[in-house]
C-alpha cells in the first residue's frame, strides 16, 4: 500500500520539473515562438486525467493501484528532456526538430483540417476493411468447407495473395475513377488475403466429430457451417482480421500519400513537402493514437465474442 502511494508523487514531480524547467530556461533565439506553451498546457492537462480518472474509481468503489503512474512520469520526463534539447538549447536543426510547442500547437491550430483528415481516412479504411473481411470470411469458409471450391480458388489466393496490396496501386489508379475507391480497395486486398487465409485454415482444423454430432442431431449443410465450424473457427478468424487491419494501415498511408487529396497520410505528405516539419509530426501522433483506438477497440470486440480466450492474446 505504501509503495502505491508513492507512485503518484513520482507523477507528480516529474511534472513539476518539467513546468520548472519549461518557464526557468529561455527558448533559443533559433526555434520559432509558439503562440501558446501549448507543452505546459499538455503537462496540466495530463495530471487532471489522470487524477480525474482515478477519482472515477473512487466514486465507483473500484480499488486503486496507481499503477500507470511510473510510466506516465517517464513518458513526461522524456517529453521534458525532448523539450530543453530542442527548444530551451536547439541542440538538433531547428528546421526537422521544432519545439514541442509547435507540435502540439498543431493539433489545435490545425483541427478543422486534421480532423477532416482523419474522416476522410476513417472512410477509406472502414469500407476497405468491411469489404476485405466479408470477401475474406466468405471464401475462407467455401475454402475450408468444400474441396471443390479450395481446388479452383486456392491457386489463385497462394499466386495473387502474397503480393504485397501496395504494388497494386499504379493499376489501381487507372482502373478506379477516383483514388479514394482505389484506395478502398488496395486496403481491402490487404484485409482480404490474412482473412481468408486464417478463416479456411480455421474451419479445416474443426474436428470432424462436432460436424458428426450436429449431423445426428439434424443439421443441414448451412447450420454446420454457421453454427458449429464458424464458432469453432473464430479464434483463427479474429487473428485473421488483426493481420488485415495492421496491413491495412500501411496500405491506407501509402494510397493516400499518392492519389488522395484528404487523409492522414495525404496530410503528412504535404506537410513534408512544404518543409513544416511540426505539423509533420503532429500529424504522425494522431495517425498514432488513431490506430491505437482502432486495435483497441478490435480487442475488446474479441474479448466480448470471445469470452472463454479473453486475456490470452493481450493489447
Amino acid at each position: 500500500m505504501k509503495s502505491n502511494i508513492y507512485k503518484p508523487i513520482i507523477l507528480i514531480l516529474s511534472v513539476f520539473v518539467a513546468q520548472v524547467l519549461e518557464f526557468a530556461l529561455p527558448d533559443s533565439p533559433l526555434q520559432k515562438q509558439a503562440a501558446r506553451p501549448y507543452f505546459s498546457w499538455l503537462l496540466w492537462l495530463i495530471l487532471v486525467l489522470y487524477f480525474g480518472i482515478q477519482l472515477v474509481q473512487v466514486l465507483q468503489k473500484k480499488k486503486i493501484t496507481f499503477y500507470q503512474a511510473p510510466f506516465i512520469a517517464g513518458v513526461v520526463l522524456l517529453l521534458n528532456i525532448l523539450n530543453v534539447v530542442t527548444a530551451k538549447f536547439a541542440l538538433l536543426p531547428t528546421l526537422y526538430f521544432p519545439t514541442l510547442d509547435q507540435v502540439f500547437g498543431t493539433l489545435v491550430e490545425d483541427r478543422s483540417l486534421i480532423f477532416k483528415c482523419i474522416g476522410y481516412s476513417m472512410g477509406i479504411l472502414s469500407t476497405g476493411v468491411l469489404g476485405g473481411l466479408v470477401i475474406g470470411f466468405f471464401m475462407g469458409i467455401g475454402i475450408g468447407f468444400s474441396k471443390r471450391f479450395s481446388y479452383w480458388v486456392n491457386p489463385f489466393i497462394r499466386i495473387l495473395g502474397p503480393i504485397p496490396s501496395t504494388a497494386w496501386i499504379p493499376i489501381m489508379l487507372i482502373l478506379f475513377p477516383t483514388a479514394r475507391s482505389a484506395s478502398a480497395f488496395i486496403i481491402g486486398i490487404s484485409v482480404w488475403f490474412p482473412t481468408v487465409v486464417l478463416t479456411s485454415s480455421g474451419i479445416s482444423n474443426v474436428k470432424n466429430s462436432y460436424l458428426e454430432v450436429a449431423s445426428t442431431l439434424g443439421s443441414n449443410t448451412f447450420q454446420k457451417m454457421f453454427t458449429v465450424a464458424v464458432p469453432a473457427a473464430m479464434p483463427s478468424i479474429f487473428l485473421g482480421l488483426f493481420n488485415g487491419i495492421c496491413s491495412s494501415f500501411v496500405s491506407l498511408m501509402t494510397a493516400e500519400m499518392i492519389g488522395a487529396k484528404y487523409g492522414m497520410g495525404w496530410y503528412v505528405n504535404w506537410q513534408k513537402e512544404m518543409m513544416c516539419y511540426a505539423n509533420l509530426y503532429a500529424g504522425l501522433i494522431v495517425i498514432a493514437l488513431l490506430f491505437f483506438v482502432v486495435i483497441t477497440v478490435l480487442f475488446r470486440v474479441r474479448d466480448k465474442v470471445l469470452v472463454w480466450q479473453k486475456g490470452v492474446i493481450k493489447w
